[in-house]
């Protein structure tokens, strides 16, 4: 029997179709699992008459093009249900029955425990619990605000999320901006991993919080085809984002598992699958295609004039945030590029974007999380984002950023106010810990300029870069050191001084480059000649530079104002052991625990001043 629609039915019409397909995406999330030997069948069958129901009569989306602007986008914020997502594809026709049996859950096959954007029906990586929806908010902002298409994004949210603040992050902005192209669905299905959810089914609380943040709220019988079908037609209607809080049953159509505790996460075993399977009606084989994406709406071609950076002069001073901001807004010219702020541009400079190009610039408010998805959501409508907040708040948004590489999105971040140098505001606000993470993140690239040439070089470059791309600027202004004729490859360095003589390398990056040049300075009145290397690409590193600085000089002094853990001197050790260098070194960094007070004060107390440098030279040549 195969099912074949190329427009939505009217509400109350072929939903006998409808039922014997969501049996079959239960059979087949059974049949998944239990060959897999792993796997979630049982948060799959709760969700499945929802999906065969949204699938068959409202995803507008053509399977064979998904990358059309103008189709809809389906997030399975609730990943773990993949069995239903893949069944789903297979209901498509996209994937095979036997790459669902023999490809689910194995080595090097694309059908993974939770689904990525290996596949190209799949947006974002999910499995996070609270990501889906907020990605969702993001990419229904992107479509709206920035392509004017008519696609919509439906999320399929589990009920034990709902606990996560992300979750209510994503429907306050939805709620905020009024976006009727966005649909949550809530798979209210009573039961978490290791018990019952908090709220169990009290559907009316689910509601009421929706609507108190802004959205309209729907509850439906999760089972009922014909509610569902009339809850997803209302949804859609495009006039207000909408939360479908659907009553579910977890393992539904299967006695033996249904409403049962204990079967989170576990496939059934061969016989009883196969008695589910029996139960459910047997195996079946259905195609379905359902409405097709309206025309797409033109979008505007990426502008192709040359850019032009903002110049400084050797000399001045100048805070990197502030070249920041300037930058982005001569990166602005182009089309692709969006920014994004939590409510606190006015310090990080991203409002400078605003004020030249406000359609593109997204406040979101001090949500660092909400802030980073809607970023992720933005790149997979064909955008550059650049999301800024202060370096100590992007370790807030952690999980997004690493889920944001899973997803393998394209972005750049900007973190300001790093380390003790930012002075009287005291430790909450000193990013100390930020190089750590963005040097963990798979695939990223971690810059630090030292002044505001090579802040715009590396803010322009960050527009071209892949994965995930990572700007540390500081709070404070420090004097110009480069000339516009200069160039900053992203895996180079600088070395501002050097000569035939030198026994010691001064290696910094920021704040502790231009204490790095004044310990030089203090060091060559005593006659002791020290290379400096500006370290302005931390990852990828510059270990040729690294290497043959080990080798002249024989003692490396490496400052840096960031915890030890993680941070430069890490990277460096790394480098000089991958190129087998063993140089005498000497590691400073922000151990203790800082306090309030002026920059030299911080900068001296944190052991990372130009004397405590000098010192740290002075120990190593002796030795």
């Amino acid at each position: 029997m195969t099912m074949e629609q190329t427009t939505p039915l009217g509400p109350g019409s072929d939903l006998s179709q409808v039922f014997e397909l969501a049996q079959q995406l239960r059979v087949d999330a059974v049949r998944a699992s239990t060959a897999a030997g792993s796997g979630h069948p049982t948060s799959s069958m709760s969700a499945a008459d929802l999906m065969a129901v949204l699938m068959a009569r409202h995803l507008r989306y053509d399977w064979n093009a998904p990358d059309d602007p103008a189709g809809d986008h389906l997030i399975f914020s609730k990943g773990h249900a993949s069995p239903l997502l893949y069944a789903m594809f297979k209901a498509a026709g996209v994937v095979s029955d036997d790459e669902l049996m023999t490809s689910y859950r194995r080595f090097d096959r694309r059908l993974q425990g939770h689904p990525t954007p290996v596949l190209p029906w799949v947006d974002v990586a999910t499995g996070s619990l609270g990501q889906g929806i907020a990605y969702g908010v993001g990419i229904a902002l992107a479509a709206r605000e920035l392509d004017g298409q008519p696609s919509r994004v439906w999320v399929l949210c589990g009920d034990s999320e709902m606990t996560e603040g992300s979750v209510w992050e994503a429907l306050d902005r939805a709620g905020r901006h009024r976006l009727g192209n966005f649909v949550a669905v809530i798979d209210v299905n009573r039961l978490g991993q290791s018990g019952p959810t908090e709220l169990e089914w009290d559907t009316g609380t689910y509601a009421r919080r929706a609507e108190a943040f802004g959205c309209r709220a729907i509850v439906v019988d999760g089972h009922d085809l014909e509610a569902v079908d009339d809850a997803l037609a209302t949804a859609a209607d495009g006039r207000a984002p909408t939360v479908v809080v659907a009553r579910t049953v977890k393992g539904r159509g299967v006695a033996e598992v249904a409403d049962q505790e204990g079967w989170h996460g576990k496939p059934l075993p061969e016989d009883m699958a196969t008695r589910a399977v029996a139960e459910l009606g047997g195996v079946r084989d259905l195609r379905v295609r359902g409405p097709r994406p309206a025309e797409a709406a033109p979008r505007a071609a990426r502008s192709d004039d040359a850019l032009v950076l903002p110049r400084f002069d050797v000399g001045d001073e100048v805070a990197t945030r502030v070249a920041f901001g300037r930058t982005l807004v001569a990166l602005g010219s182009r089309r692709d590029i969006v920014a994004l702020d939590a409510e606190v541009g006015n310090s990080t400079h991203a409002e400078d974007f605003k004020k030249t190009y406000p359609e593109r610039f997204f406040q979101a408010y001090i949500a660092e999380q909400q802030m980073i998805a809607e970023a992720v959501g933005m790149a997979v409508r064909g955008y550059r984002p650049y999301a800024t907040t202060f370096a100590a708040f992007l370790t807030r948004a952690h999980d997004f950023i690493r889920m944001a590489a899973v997803s393998r999105i394209d972005m750049a971040l900007c973190g300001t106010h790093s380390g003790v140098e930012i002075g009287a505001d005291g430790p909450s606000q000193m990013g100390l810990e930020d190089l750590a993470m963005m040097r963990a993140v798979r695939g990223s690239t971690v810059l630090y300029p030292s002044d505001a040439t090579s802040a715009a070089a590396l803010t322009s470059a960050m527009a071209d870069l892949e994965g995930i791309s990572y700007l540390r600027t500081t709070r404070g202004a420090y004097p110009v050191l480069y000339g516009d004729d200069e160039e900053f490859p992203v895996g180079g360095s600088k070395t501002l001084r050097s000569g035939e003589d030198d026994v010691v390398t001064l290696v910094g990056a920021g704040v502790t480059l231009h204490e790095c040049l004044a310990a030089a300075e203090q060091l060559a009145e005593e006659g002791i000649e020290a290379r400096v290397i500006d370290l302005y690409s931390v990852k990828p590193i510059d270990s040729g530079t690294l290497a043959r600085a080990a080798r002249d000089t024989g003692a490396l002094v490496v400052a840096e104002d960031h915890h030890p853990e993680g941070g430069i001197g890490e990277a460096v050790l790394s480098a000089l052991a991958a190129a087998g260098g063993h140089p005498a070194f000497t590691h400073l960094a922000a151990t203790g625990l800082p306090g309030s007070g002026t920059t030299d004060e911080l900068l001296e107390a944190a052991g990372v001043s130009a004397a405590h440098i000098a010192a740290a030279a002075h120990g190593l040549v002796k030795r």
